[in-house]
């Protein structure tokens, strides 16, 4: 089993954590990991975009003026697409962008995902993390104790004051054990988490 040092909020050695290698310790797999933040993004779409060919747009029924002897180059409809006013080329319609993943597939992914910040020395634990009253410039001075830039923060269970203290610095994520994702985890580039929310983790996916 991998051991982590365990820090204070002053960012101070306070004892060492053992991590089960079931969840911390697996073989990282970068092909699932890609395809898990693939389907977490694709997701994301709405899929609405629309926009009208020329079938669709109102207007255009007679040609503009004869085939021959104008001068001007031949014309079926002033709503064609190189018209102002025309259709779309290859316009865009409602589409479903969602990817599916196996369930075992997910979540070795995040495994892969919380072991990469394992070995990269970017899994930081820290022994309790409380805040009295919602301070950002506390939750700075914590974070920065830990030498934690870019973080995600994973806590156990939802905490108003550290949520409120978090959500205002740039490039620091909270999160709590039930909605950790592969690409919270692997956008961040510190992941600092409470000692209960490490036992909480591997209850879930140990």
């Amino acid at each position: 089993m991998a051991n982590v040092t365990v820090y204070n909020m002053e960012g101070n050695e306070v004892g060492t954590m053992e991590l089960n290698d079931a969840v911390f310790g697996v073989e990282v797999n970068e092909h699932l990991v890609h395809l898990a933040v693939v389907r977490q993004l694709a997701n994301k779409r709405q899929g609405t975009q629309k926009a009208k060919t020329r079938s669709e747009v109102s207007g255009g029924g007679r040609k503009p003026w004869r085939q021959k002897g104008t001068g001007h180059a031949r014309q079926g409809s002033i709503r064609a697409p190189q018209w102002t006013g025309g259709g779309v080329v290859f316009a865009p319609v409602p589409r479903d962008y969602s990817v599916k993943m196996n369930k075992k597939e997910r979540r070795a992914a995040l495994k892969s995902a919380l072991t990469s910040k394992v070995q990269d020395n970017k899994f930081v634990v820290v022994d309790s993390l409380t805040m009295a009253e919602p301070k950002t410039k506390e939750m700075q001075r914590v974070l920065n104790n830990l030498k934690a830039e870019k973080a995600l923060i994973v806590i156990a269970a939802d905490d108003k004051n550290i949520a409120l203290s978090a959500r205002n610095i740039e490039n620091v994520q909270l999160s709590t054990v039930n909605c950790i994702n592969v690409y919270d985890v692997m956008k961040h580039q510190t992941v600092v988490v409470t000692k209960d929310a490490v036992a909480s983790i591997e209850e879930v996916y140990a």
